[in-house]
């Protein structure tokens, strides 16, 4: 089994193996290639996904030889039942003379062609939802790896619902891709097969032009003017769906990120009493899918027209076009019945395209979401790569801020000239008003802002825990969100347990391996409380608080500082606060001028009764 640091790098790689080969090519085939070509050529289940694409491919085969045996299976019949031959009737549908007799009869052809196919779409479905949990992974590892999640929306140039690309998108991807691959390899097999069988059938024919020109095979060449056309007014007709298609699956992917916003923000909607806002802000939402779809009727309702007159001609045509060898007894019954199948299998073979259309035009839509999905995590990787303020660890235990300058994503400078050496076991409290800079600050500190010039350098080996004014509250176990981001079972449940109660916590003592939205279920002053006991079971060195009690009372405020002190004796605790009351469990502050963007040093007199 392979370290984790090991699964990272492997993950890493993969993932711009998909994502980095997206942004060099510029066709869409070549897009398509890109993202498909790391999975079956270079991850480790290309061994099974090979194996299992060949198999799939063979089946494919095996059935267009079987179309091939029913087809000469129908001349006979029909012929059987122009001719008024019932042994030869009967023989054909059940023949027990043998097992060759047995399989080329319908019940022999029949039940083989239905197993097949029931397992080619069987291993078809395992290969896609074993790509899809693949292509997944490596889409979800590109977005969390070095915070690109973060920096995407902290700039503004990510794709909008990035959880509609990796959901849906991969979804539709694996599905579509596989469809029509193997679909037009398999359109092409029967139109080789065919072609063969329609030429041999077709006889010629004399067009009465230049004193009579003799056309070999014109059913074969009737076939190929009869599909290029259809297929270059499907062209015409449909290709707005594409841009339509692309347009309609964003709009319902942001309809539904709205809703989703409207539920994780229940509370405060309802205290506001936002209910018309929100519903006139999904009603335009929705007005913005409804408009697309309309379009998408229109569009639809064209090629519509076009496909259903095309497929209800086809139908009759080659009939028609037989008919007179047929009345002349040139050729019998079954023939004109195989003429009429071999003719159908060409021609829908070489109608490929006006029959997928509608398909090929949402497989190019979602191959457009990845790619620029894919595209935009390139850019802020590496945008990142080229950050003004760079974050490294050193050997030293101190953190050291060295000639940072901060700026907005605007270009705007928002601290200026930052020299700090904060030691290791010191207790710091920044101060400001607001807007001064303070939580952004803490982001340079975090690794987390890019926008600025400068240095900092961090106590390698050390474990830093940062602890926003809204802590994160995973959904699962209270267990989990206690332990968070390390793993639920490093504790045992008495540890968990006083950790709790140390922070006023004792009536969840008892819900450990409750599953809950615990943001929804506990209160703000509750998982504020819960934040302090992560810090009291994760021991850190260094222990960043951003008005981390500012839902807490006095008396619970002053507990949560004396607890983490008194647990924490070696570490630094550097803290942003507003209230006073915070000042006394620190020994040095940061003050922000936020006329000059300046920060100054200065001590703290210790009150009496305060925090050692």
């Amino acid at each position: 089994m392979i370290s984790t640091v090991e699964g990272e790098k492997k993950r890493a790689h993969r993932g711009r193996d998909v994502t980095g080969k997206i942004a060099e090519t510029g066709t869409f085939l070549g897009k398509v290639w890109a993202l498909a070509k790391p999975y079956f050529l270079k991850s480790e289940e290309r061994g099974v996904a090979l194996f299992l694409l060949g198999l799939i491919l063979g089946m494919n085969f095996f059935l267009v030889w079987m179309s091939k045996n029913l087809n000469s299976w129908n001349r006979d019949f029909f012929t059987a039942l122009q001719e008024k031959d019932s042994a030869t009737f009967w023989r054909l549908l059940w023949s027990t003379e043998g097992l060759e007799a047995l399989f080329f009869s319908w019940v022999g052809l029949v039940f083989v062609y239905i197993v097949v196919a029931v397992y080619r779409l069987w291993l078809t479905q395992f290969l896609t939802i074993r790509w899809r949990r693949w292509l997944t992974d490596v889409y979800y590892s590109q977005w969390l790896r070095d915070r690109t999640y973060y920096r995407m929306e902290l700039t503004q140039t990510g794709t909008d619902n990035p959880e509609q690309r990796i959901e849906q998108d991969v979804d539709q991807f694996t599905q579509l891709t596989l469809s029509i691959v193997l679909g037009l390899i398999s359109e092409i097999a029967t139109l080789i097969t065919f072609s063969v069988v329609l030429w041999n059938l077709s006889g010629s024919y004399t067009l009465p032009i230049f004193g009579g020109i003799e056309v070999p095979a014109y059913m074969f060449w009737t076939a190929i003017v009869y599909a290029f056309f259809g297929s270059y007014l499907t062209y015409r007709i449909g290709r707005p769906l594409v841009r339509v298609n692309f347009d309609l699956e964003r709009y319902n992917a942001d309809f539904r990120y709205r809703m989703v916003r409207t539920r994780e923000n229940s509370e405060s909607i309802a205290l506001y009493g936002g209910e018309p806002q929100e519903r006139s802000t999904l009603r335009d939402a929705f007005e913005r899918i409804y408009d697309t779809y309309w379009r998408y009727m229109t569009l639809y309702k064209r090629l519509t027209w076009l496909t259903v007159f095309y497929a209800q001609v086809a139908s009759i045509f080659p009939i028609v076009m037989q008919a007179p060898r047929y009345f002349s007894g040139e050729i019998p019954f079954g023939a004109l019945t195989q003429t009429a199948g071999a003719f159908a299998q060409v021609q829908g073979s070489l109608s490929w395209f006006v029959d997928s259309f509608a398909t090929l035009a949402n497989w190019k839509a979602v191959v457009d979401r990845l790619t620029t999905f894919g595209e935009s995590m390139e850019r802020a990787q590496t945008e990142q790569t080229n950050a003004g303020i760079t974050v490294a660890p050193h050997e030293g235990k101190d953190l050291v801020v060295s000639k940072v300058d901060v700026h907005l994503p605007n270009g705007a400078t928002l601290l200026r000239n930052i020299d700090l050496t904060l030691p290791v076991g010191s207790r710091v409290v920044l101060q400001g008003p607001s807007g001064s800079g303070k939580t952004t600050l803490f982001r340079v500190l975090a690794g987390l802002w890019p926008f600025g010039s400068g240095q900092v350098r961090t106590p390698g080996g050390s474990e830093v825990l940062f602890i926003p004014q809204k802590p994160y509250m995973p959904i699962g176990t209270l267990r989990g969100a206690l332990l968070y981001p390390r793993s639920s079972e490093l504790l045992d449940d008495g540890t968990l347990r006083d950790a709790l109660t140390r922070c006023r916590l004792e009536h969840l003592t008892a819900r450990l391996d409750e599953v809950a939205n615990w943001s929804m279920s506990l209160s703000p002053g509750e998982q504020q409380r819960v934040a302090f006991a992560r810090a009291l079971l994760l021991q850190p060195d260094w222990l960043f608080l951003d008005e981390a009690t500012s839902a807490l009372d006095a008396a619970t405020e002053e507990q949560m500082y004396r607890t983490v002190i008194e647990a924490l004796p070696g570490a630094a605790i550097v803290s942003i606060a507003h209230r006073p009351s915070v000042t006394q469990f620190h020994a040095s502050r940061l003050v922000i001028d936020r006329e000059t963007g300046t920060v100054r040093q200065a001590a703290i007199e210790q009150q009496e009764g305060g925090a050692p």
